[in-house]
C-alpha cells in the first residue's frame, strides 16, 4: 500500500508568505471579500502554494462576522497534487476593550483535492490586536494569534496519528498607509503533526490590505 502524502499546504524550511485582499462595501453591514496568497518556502525559492478566494461576509451583529467563502488552490510540481477545492465557513467573534480588541475565529473547511478523498477540518484561533495609543491619526496596530487545525474524521495526508495536526502562531503589526490600505508585516511559526514527530518551520509574511471607499449618497 502507498503511504498517504504529506498534506501539499505543509512548509519546508524557511517560507515567505503574500497577502493581498480587498473588500467592496456592499451595505453598512454586509461586503464582498477577494483574497490573493503566495506561498514560498525553501528559503523563499519555491512556490509551492497560490491561491484565490472569494467571500460574502455578513455582520449582524457589532461583535459577529459570518462568511461563506469558497476558495481555489494550485500546487506547482506537487507530484501528488495538483489542486484543491475548499468550501469555508468563517464565524469571528470579537470585542473591543479600550486600545484591545480580542477575537475568537473559527473556521469549518471542507477540502477536495483532485486526486484525494475529501475531508473536513476545523480550525480554531484566539487572538488579540493592541493599536497602540499615539497622538496622531496613525496608530500601528500589533496583532497576535495562535491557531490550531483539527481533522476530526478521516484525513486523507501523512499525519502523526492524532485529530490535532497543525498549529500556526503568529505575530505582526498592521499599519495604515491611507484610510483605505493597510500592510501587515508578520512573522509565523508552522507547527506539523507529521509521522516522525513534530516539525516547527518560521515563516515571514507580507499582508496587504485594501478597503474600497464607498460612495457618499
Amino acid at each position: 500500500q502507498q503511504p498517504e502524502p504529506e498534506d501539499p499546504e505543509d512548509e519546508k524550511k524557511i517560507g515567505l508568505w503574500l497577502d493581498q485582499g480587498i473588500s467592496t462595501p456592499l451595505s453598512t453591514t454586509k461586503s464582498l471579500e477577494v483574497e490573493f496568497h503566495e506561498r514560498l518556502d525553501e528559503g523563499a525559492s519555491n512556490l509551492f502554494e497560490y491561491f484565490a478566494q472569494v467571500g460574502f461576509a455578513c455582520r449582524p451583529l457589532p461583535w459577529l462576522t459570518l462568511i461563506p467563502i469558497y476558495r481555489y488552490q494550485r500546487f506547482p510540481a506537487n507530484p501528488a497534487i495538483t489542486y484543491e477545492n475548499r468550501l469555508q465557513f468563517n464565524v469571528t467573534l470579537s470585542t473591543p476593550r479600550g486600545p484591545w480588541r480580542y477575537n475568537l475565529r473559527t473556521l469549518v473547511e471542507g477540502r477536495f483535492p483532485d486526486d484525494r478523498p475529501a475531508s473536513a477540518r476545523v480550525r480554531f484561533r484566539p487572538g488579540v490586536d493592541y493599536t497602540v495609543p499615539l497622538a496622531t491619526a496613525w496608530r500601528p496596530t500589533i496583532v497576535l494569534s495562535n491557531e490550531f487545525f483539527l481533522v476530526p474524521w478521516t484525513n486523507p495526508f501523512a499525519n502523526g496519528g492524532t485529530a490535532y495536526t497543525q498549529n500556526r502562531f503568529q505575530i505582526g503589526v498592521r499599519m495604515p498607509i491611507t484610510s483605505s490600505l493597510s500592510v501587515r508585516p508578520y512573522y509565523l511559526l508552522q507547527s506539523l503533526n507529521l509521522p516522525p514527530g513534530w516539525d516547527t518551520n518560521t515563516i515571514l509574511g507580507i499582508s496587504l490590505a485594501f478597503k474600497v471607499p464607498r460612495k457618499l449618497k
